[in-house]
């Protein structure tokens, strides 16, 4: 059966202001501002990449939402599941990013509470929308941001899983949302609807209390629960500016791990939505390609790093750019400094 959509994504859409380069929140007088958001992002990399994606997320209905609107379509993310907030106290929820440099980390302020997505409901959409996609994504980001957006985005999950669509779900564990045993209880609960698991190797011992290698930790979200394939990311902190990421992915139906070498050094520009972008490439690979894992890594381990090195949130890689990374990052010997 023919699918309008080959990925939805229920999520909160958000403003991020910044300070321009290395200046602080607690002194600079400009902010930059920007759309971002983990599902947004994921689903914009996916459309940049080729395939039909679209965003669940409800907006102000204000000149603010206007301009989240404007964005999402600039990315190719389909609007048709955008509903609007019209009440006095319609908000769009911010973030605030400043860039560090080693030895002084990164910082991110949130000042997202009681913004329009917490009032969104699965009865806001009609039916037709559960029919409408392959594959259906959300993170641990949106069950965190209150009991309304969790009981939707479970809900959602359910509907979606009954109509057929693939279940995608990344845990994005952010500890200024919730704990550890929050997250734990509340994710628990729909990780037998969950296809495709994302879920890094710090964030499994964190949040899920996992023991024994990287390897051992995949394979036994697999033994607990129906799930097919674990992707997890291996990010190396040099320093702010200066990353290694790799990642591995576990197929339970085949029993195998498919691995590459890393990307060394990356010269980073600014690392949030970088490992969105590395969600976008695995769905992106495994969607276009009959769930080729070997093909998902590589892509999702290099839209990774190219995001590494642009600023926003959102990425702008298309799959021309990605093939060409992947074949330099294969390559042996000298390579042209640009290309021209």
């Amino acid at each position: 059966m023919n699918k309008s959509f080959d990925l939805l994504s229920l999520g909160e859409v958000l403003l991020r202001l910044s300070p321009p380069s290395n200046e602080r929140l607690v002194r600079g007088e400009t902010l930059q501002k920007q759309v971002g958001g983990a599902e947004l992002n994921v689903v914009s990399g996916v459309s940049l990449l080729g395939l039909r994606t679209g965003i669940i997320s409800k907006l102000p209905a204000n000149d603010l939402g206007t301009y989240a609107k404007n964005r999402i379509r600039f990315c190719g993310v389909s609007d048709d599941y955008l509903v609007y907030d019209s009440s006095p106290d319609a908000r769009l929820g911010i973030y605030y990013y400043e860039n560090g440099a080693y030895p002084r980390k990164p910082g991110v302020v949130y000042d997202r509470r009681h913004s329009s997505i917490n009032t969104i409901s699965a009865d806001d959409f009609d039916d037709s929308l559960f029919s409408s996609t392959r594959c259906f994504h959300t993170s641990g980001i949106t069950l965190a941001l209150g009991s309304q957006c969790r009981e939707t985005a479970i809900e959602m999950i359910r509907r979606f899983k009954e109509a057929g669509a693939l279940i995608s779900f990344d845990v994005n564990f952010r500890g200024n949302l919730w704990t550890g045993d929050e997250a734990r209880e509340c994710i628990l609960q729909i990780l037998p609807y969950v296809d495709i698991f994302f879920c890094s190797e710090e964030t499994a011992r964190l949040t899920f209390l996992k023991t024994g290698d990287a390897k051992d930790i995949m394979k036994s979200f697999t033994e607990e629960f129906p799930i097919s394939i674990v992707a997890s990311t291996q990010r190396i902190v040099h320093s702010p500016k200066v990353h290694t990421f790799g990642s591995i992915i576990y197929d339970a139906r085949k029993d195998k791990f498919y691995e590459e070498e890393p990307y060394h050094n990356i010269d980073v520009v600014d690392r949030i939505g970088s490992g969105d972008a590395y969600v976008s490439g695995v769905l992106y690979g495994l969607l276009s390609d009959n769930e080729n894992c070997q093909r998902a890594l590589e892509i999702g381990n290099a839209t990774s790093a190219v995001k590494n090195t642009i600023p926003g949130d959102l990425p702008s890689s298309d799959l021309k750019e990605i093939e060409n990374v992947i074949k330099g990052h294969k390559a042996v010997g000298p390579q042209l400094e640009m290309d021209r």
